[in-house]
């Protein structure tokens, strides 16, 4: 029994395997990127949509203060304002490369082999570039 178990699960295993790194139809491709695409802007959409909520109620709070005449807290609110539309801007610049790094592997699937890898691996590299400069600009170092 224990022998039956044992060569059914090597066996899954080696059909997973022998899917892997193999080029999926030119039409699937295409359904992918497709989802891949509208998953991407709803995503982008919803980054946008958090942004300006988060920059609206920032310039409320500014707002606010100018009204009471404190100019403590006009400065700070302006500058926490200046923070929640830098911290807004990465948020959809992360958002924006995510979703050109969701479509980018889906067109890798159209690929085999090690092209399929590479094609992979670039874009999981341009993501992590992505990211990085959107946190530097966010931070002020970039």
């Amino acid at each position: 029994m224990k022998r039956n178990i044992l060569l059914m699960v090597l066996s899954t295993a080696a059909f997973a395997l022998a899917g892997c790194n193999q080029a999926e139809s030119p039409d699937q491709v295409q359904a992918d990127v497709r989802d891949a695409q509208a998953e991407a802007q709803r995503d982008l959409a919803d980054a946008q949509a958090d942004a300006q909520e988060e920059m609206a109620d920032a310039q409320q709070d500014v707002m606010e203060a100018q009204q009471e005449g404190d100019s403590d807290a006009v400065a700070d609110a302006a500058q926490e304002a200046s923070e929640t539309q830098a911290e807004g801007e990465a948020k959809i610049s992360i958002a924006q490369a995510e979703a050109t790094h969701r479509v980018a592997v889906e067109k890798c699937e159209a690929l085999t082999g090690s092209a399929q890898e590479d094609c992979k691996e670039r874009a999981d590299n341009e993501l992590e570039r992505a990211k990085r400069e959107a946190e530097m600009r966010r931070d002020g170092t970039g």
